[in-house]
């Protein structure tokens, strides 16, 4: 359900990148091997950059998705899911397999992930159309996007498209294995390339990086989990919250604070909405608003 605009002036964001299926699972108790454990499923919609475009569709502003998926069943109902939810969706289709992430959550809201990323990370710059990016405001762009070709190549594009526009940029660092994988060097180097606006990262992601975050954008997000986050090295306290499944409360939370920023709002107010809107996101199961 779409909430009321809080922002005189309605905005555009997109974000290019992964749209999955998650499959997430909490059991209830100890897990039991070679048996059977009792849990909680649920299968539905994932990969970052559809979940900030369905969190800022559910804050009440336009959002566009640009994806590849598979040619499939699950494609075509995950595209369907994030349409009814209020997105815009380029999806280019593909014969790889949608993508999928299983999601394990421990006891203490934990999260260990497995992923097939699928069709996802073939998206090329060819696939590209100019259409889609006029009138935004601002582009999101996972780590995940950049971390592979062809994908990074066509994030990188997307990126130009977006700036010719005289949109702004930001960027989540994603993952720290990834960001290892990567070269946390090879990064620094690609965000001085693509100058993001905004930089969002986990404090474990910051740490992985060989300079601090403020070098690297003019306004920085820590996400601190429950401990609330850093913005521009100022802490913000979270509310309380009751941790269900922390799955997608990052990309909650990058959402809440685009939004703020492009409506006006200085980092610190756009910190403080952010939380906010990231506790309720952990409340729940899935990484999507409810």
């Amino acid at each position: 359900m779409r909430k009321t605009r809080g922002y005189p002036r309605e905005v555009l964001l997109a974000a290019i990148g992964d749209l999955v299926l998650d499959i997430t699972i909490a059991p209830h108790g100890d897990l039991r091997t070679n048996d059977d454990t009792p849990a909680s499923i649920r299968v539905g919609g994932g990969g970052q950059a559809a979940n900030f475009c369905a969190w800022v569709a559910a804050l009440g502003e336009r959002s566009r998705l640009v994806t590849r998926i598979g040619d499939d069943d699950a494609g075509r109902r995950l595209e369907a899911e994030l349409e009814s939810g209020g997105v815009e969706v380029h999806a280019v289709r593909a014969a790889e397999p949608t993508g999928a992430i299983a999601v394990l959550i421990g006891p203490g809201g934990e999260r260990t992930m497995a992923t097939q990323r699928g069709a996802s990370v073939g998206l090329r710059r060819d696939d590209l159309r100019p259409e889609w990016f006029v009138g935004v405001d601002l582009i999101h762009v996972p780590a995940y996007s950049l971390f592979r070709e062809p994908l990074a190549t066509a994030a990188r594009t997307a990126i130009e498209m977006v700036r010719l526009g005289r949109g702004r940029v930001s960027v989540d660092l994603s993952s720290v294995a990834g960001l290892v994988d990567y070269g946390p060097a090879r990064m620094m180097s690609e965000l001085a390339r693509i100058k993001p606006d905004i930089l969002f990262a986990t404090a474990a992601e910051a740490d992985a990086m060989p300079v601090a975050l403020d070098s690297l954008a003019p306004v920085t997000a820590v996400k601190l989990g429950a401990a609330g986050c850093i913005v521009c090295g100022r802490r913000i306290a979270s509310p309380a919250a009751d941790v269900v499944d922390p799955t997608g409360a990052g990309d909650a939370f990058a959402a809440a604070f685009g939004i703020a920023i492009l409506s006006g709002e200085g980092p610190q107010r756009a910190g403080e909405h952010a939380v906010r809107v990231a506790a309720a996101a952990v409340a729940k199961v899935g990484a999507r608003p409810a």
